[in-house]
């Protein structure tokens, strides 16, 4: 059998079930974003780009987007931060480093609607543990953090900060511990201290991991919003509404498909150019070994 062949057989079956699962509902969302909302007695209609023309006139859209934005930068470089500190500490001769590992570990296996559900005390005003942590060090007054446009987006961010940071955890933490220790020792030897080891050897020998969790994180900060479904659903004053709430209201809400559509296709396209970007303007500084 021909090593072309069997690499392709090898491959079918997952090929298959990525194109099923996602290429082609993909492609089906851009099309049927080209037709009108199918109606009992009115069948769908091609109407091109009107769907899209709409969504340049909605002014929600243009806040969810701009909510997207301000959610992603805030969250992604954070998660990569803390992710990369976590992975450095438990990676390190720590007694009791199993414990640090799981318990940095946890809130990532916790199911988003739990870890809702959770937070949802923490901000209680009044008698929720922020709040009085921040009244006995700060002397801070109740504070209604998801109740108010200008804590309510942040607040979203710091839960998903507190999720994401601990599933990238694991990645750096297998980077690190496959990072030959010889290079390590000859970087010490030759008089480079800690922090030019970390800059000059580690940081660069983790850009393959690092891409692929920015990528990854990217795509999170779009897609995770169990937790705003659940505590806040986009508002108050849609300060806290992303793409994916505003498809989710769209689509189950309001059954206006067609538009959900058009929305899923610029989500799609906002998701593909920031993964362009960073492909390009990190990947050039990405070393393979």
């Amino acid at each position: 059998m021909p090593r072309s062949l069997h690499a392709w057989l090898m491959l079918g079956p997952a090929l298959l079930l990525l194109a099923g699962f996602t290429h082609v509902p993909a492609l089906a969302t851009l099309w049927h974003s080209l037709f009108s909302t199918p109606m009992p007695r009115r069948p769908a209609v091609f109407v091109g780009l009107d769907n899209y023309a709409a969504l340049a006139e909605d002014p929600i859209f243009w806040q969810a987007l701009w909510n997207n934005l301000l959610y992603a930068l805030g969250t992604v470089p954070l998660s990569i931060a803390l992710a990369l500190a976590m992975a450095l500490w438990v990676n390190g001769r720590l007694r009791g480093r199993t414990v640090m590992r799981i318990a940095f570990f946890t809130p990532t296996v916790l199911p988003m609607i739990a870890v809702a559900n959770l937070w949802l005390f923490f901000y209680t005003p009044d008698y929720g543990m922020i709040d009085r942590v921040t009244r006995l060090l700060l002397g801070w007054g109740p504070t209604n953090w998801i109740g108010a446009r200008e804590t309510a987006l942040g607040a979203m961010m710091a839960i998903a900060v507190w999720k994401e940071a601990g599933f990238f955890m694991i990645f750096y933490l297998a980077a690190l511990q496959a990072i030959p220790p010889s290079l390590l020792e000859a970087a010490a030897l030759e008089g480079a201290s800690r922090g030019r080891i970390f800059w000059r050897v580690t940081l660069p020998l983790l850009g393959p991991t690092t891409l692929f969790i920015a990528v990854n994180a990217v795509i999170n900060s779009f897609r995770l919003v169990d937790h705003i479904l659940v505590m806040t659903q986009g508002g108050p004053d849609n300060a806290t509404a992303l793409l994916m709430t505003y498809i989710y209201e769209t689509g189950f809400r309001f059954w206006d498909t067609a538009q959900a559509s058009a929305l899923t296709g610029v989500l799609l396209g906002v998701l593909a150019v920031i993964a362009a970007l960073q492909f390009s303007l990190l990947g050039r500084r990405t070393h393979y070994r």
